[in-house]
């Protein structure tokens, strides 16, 4: 496969970018892109839910003001909407919208799977975009993308040109001491209430809501790094919340070290392919 070079011109139209989720990694991800000089929307995804809000464009959903990494989101219920909010600079478009109606908008020339379904079966989107990019496990080079980006632990933001992203094997990085212990996983598909936000503190045995009437506790001291909205409906074995133990360290806004890698990789590898016409294979691990 041969994408065609791209011409970088001041006064060209920007290049389209969707990318699907909003959770912490497809935003840095769209950040990144924005401040690289791609028109960007985000595409929602249910699935899995959104815990990591405060890194995210995600709440721009629900009407709230979201920021990261500089750009700024935008909620778009048309695609009339899209089409105004792009005339804002660094602004990056979030929408509820299938990814159908934004490519029979516009055809993308980059899409980016971000939404970290880890164990469902990846489709493939090669043709829907001029390049397509898988981002985390289950992403095969030349199969279901043209080019991935790894998010292992011990390899995170790593280009792929060949291959297979890591599969997930369950082990949760190390965070101030604590791994898979900071996260509580829903246990049923039920409705999750919870009076809390992101950032709040909160103590080991502390209920922090309730899922399907039965009390989700504190698995240990810490502030909330995520947790998903109050109303959601969860499905069951997804991450619910997560606890940053770290103390005056804790950090839930803005983007961590893993999520500028994986986006900058991004944008490495898009460049490269773009300026060159060079995909599946024959991109360069260097960035």
């Amino acid at each position: 496969m041969k994408a065609a070079a791209v011409t970088w011109h001041p006064n060209a139209p920007k290049p389209l970018a969707l990318v699907l989720g909003t959770n912490e990694i497809a935003s840095a991800v769209a950040a990144k892109l924005s401040h690289a000089r791609f028109a960007i929307v985000l595409c929602h995804d249910a699935f899995p839910p959104v815990i990591r809000r405060g890194m995210a464009f995600h709440d721009v959903l629900f009407g709230e003001a979201c920021e990261v990494g500089g750009a700024i989101g935008g909620r778009a219920e048309s695609i009339a909407d899209v089409v105004r909010l792009h005339r804002e600079p660094n602004l990056v478009v979030v929408t509820g919208m299938h990814l159908t109606d934004v490519i029979a908008f516009r055809y993308p020339a980059v899409i980016v799977d971000a939404r970290m379904q880890k164990h469902l079966v990846t489709p493939d989107l090669r043709g829907v975009a001029g390049i397509a990019v898988g981002i985390g496990p289950r992403f095969a080079v030349g199969h279901n993308c043209d080019i991935a980006i790894e998010t292992h632990p011990c390899k995170t933001g790593a280009i792929v040109a060949q291959g297979t992203t890591r599969n997930a094997d369950g082990k949760a990085r190390d965070l101030g001491g604590a791994g898979r212990e900071r996260f509580v996983y829903s246990d049923q598909d039920a409705v999750w209430h919870t009076p809390l936000d992101i950032g709040t503190r909160v103590y080991k045995g502390m209920q922090l809501g309730s899922l399907g009437g039965t009390p989700v506790l504190a698995p240990l001291d810490g502030a909330l790094r995520g947790i998903a909205r109050d109303g959601m409906r969860v499905p069951a074995d997804v991450k619910l919340l997560e606890i940053d133990p770290r103390g005056r360290h804790a950090a839930w806004t803005g983007m961590d070290e893993r999520g500028q890698a994986i986006a900058a990789s991004v944008v490495s590898a898009v460049h490269q392919i773009m300026q060159t016409g060079r995909t599946a294979g024959r991109v360069s691990a260097k960035v």
